[in-house]
């Protein structure tokens, strides 16, 4: 999920009132409204971190929370027409920060505006990641759905990587090369309103609560090709997404593990994480969770049809969850809170192992980390149901 780009969108809801004291009352359904409205709205990324210099072996950045933190990153320019693969850190002053450069994918990074992400690697056609990848095109009731492979000939175990919300398929791919010396082949597809793919009828992210048939579509196509064992991997949003459509698919029981990076495992504390982070009252995060499902969602939100963010609480629905799962966060999340992540570790010790990281942010945990983040999901989809 890209946490910057919807702490911008949301960010304006704050700006619509004068204070707390104003937004309850008179405008605290104008303020729920359009906090709820950004929340389902698709975000087109910004390029928005200044390149200085960029040279053969580094490039320098302005100081950023981006641009500074620790770990390996990727980094997008002119929309996507470029990308580059940045190191660590090797000098940082007051104003100016310099990371190795480990490579271009493809383009020309120049200085001027670049959108910096968690990727490294990116899709096809990156030079960076070690194994092949084929485009294919899921079936859906919305049209296909492009979608990257990675077959492992004679392989019966499979796994589906779900990215996060307004994040690109990228997000996962440092799951693939595990996977992939594991024997499991992997799907890597795009869903509902991605960039290049289908839109729902009213172009607007339903939190999970649709977009798990697209992920249906995935793993059907995993089973035509011989799966006899399938797992779920979520970024962020991503998790919600893989929990309905455990919760909903007839092909739910094909999945033996699950493996969830930076997950939202209830949508109701990241509202009310957002509002808090905002100044604004609970009180608008929980309206605005109630347009949300009421006859006005349309009007609030611009949906097609309610969504139950309810459905979306998988703490207080733990005791109806039945797959190993890893669960993998940040204590310092700036976009999911841990919180809930953690209370759902304690509610189901028999299931979910909990991993935790104490420096990265929203789904760098890899970037930060990636020797212990590929031991933990080597040794975790290793095992056998």
């Amino acid at each position: 999920m890209n946490s910057s780009v919807l702490r911008r969108a949301i960010a304006p809801a704050a700006g619509v009132t004068t204070g707390v004291g104003a937004a309850v009352g008179g405008g605290t359904l104008g303020v729920s409204s359009y906090f709820a409205r950004q929340l389902v709205t698709p975000v087109v990324p910004v390029d928005d971190t200044p390149v200085l210099e960029v040279g053969a072996h580094h490039v320098a950045l302005a100081v950023t929370e981006d641009s500074i933190a620790p770990g390996r990153y990727g980094m997008w320019q002119n929309d996507l027409e470029t990308h580059a693969r940045l190191g660590d850190v090797l000098d940082i002053s007051e104003d100016r920060v310099t990371r190795r450069l480990d490579g271009i994918d493809f383009g020309a990074l120049r200085p001027g505006k670049a959108r910096f992400d968690g990727y490294y690697f990116c899709g096809p056609p990156a030079t960076s990641l070690p194994v092949e990848l084929d485009e294919v095109a899921l079936e859906t009731s919305l049209g296909p759905m492009p979608t990257w492979v990675d077959r492992v000939p004679g392989s019966d175990r499979w796994a589906v990587l779900v990215h996060g919300r307004g994040a690109l398929r990228g997000e996962t791919l440092r799951a693939v090369p595990v996977l992939h010396e594991l024997g499991i082949s992997s799907l890597v597809p795009s869903y509902r309103n991605d960039i290049g793919s289908p839109a729902s009828s009213d172009h607007r992210y339903h939190l999970g609560l649709s977009e798990w048939a697209d992920v249906e579509a995935a793993v059907l196509y995993a089973a035509s090709a011989g799966a006899r064992e399938v797992q779920l991997f979520g970024w962020s949003m991503g998790a919600a997404v893989v929990l309905q459509f455990l919760d909903r698919s007839w092909l739910a029981e094909l999945v033996d593990r699950v493996v969830f990076d930076s997950p939202v495992v209830s949508w109701g504390p990241v509202l009310d994480f957002h509002a808090g982070e905002h100044r604004l009252p609970r009180l608008i995060s929980r309206v605005g969770a109630r347009l949300l499902r009421s006859r006005l969602h349309g009007q609030a939100a611009g949906l097609g049809e309610p969504i139950d963010i309810r459905l979306t609480d998988w703490v207080r629905r733990a005791d109806e969850l039945s797959r190993p799962m890893l669960l993998i966060h940040s204590a310092v999340d700036e976009f999911v809170p841990y919180a809930p992540t953690a209370a759902l570790a304690a509610a189901r010790p028999d299931l979910v192992q909990l991993e935790t990281w104490d420096v990265a942010r929203h789904c760098r945990e890899w970037n930060v980390d990636p020797d212990r983040w590929e031991r933990l999901v080597a040794e975790f989809c290793s095992a056998r149901g």
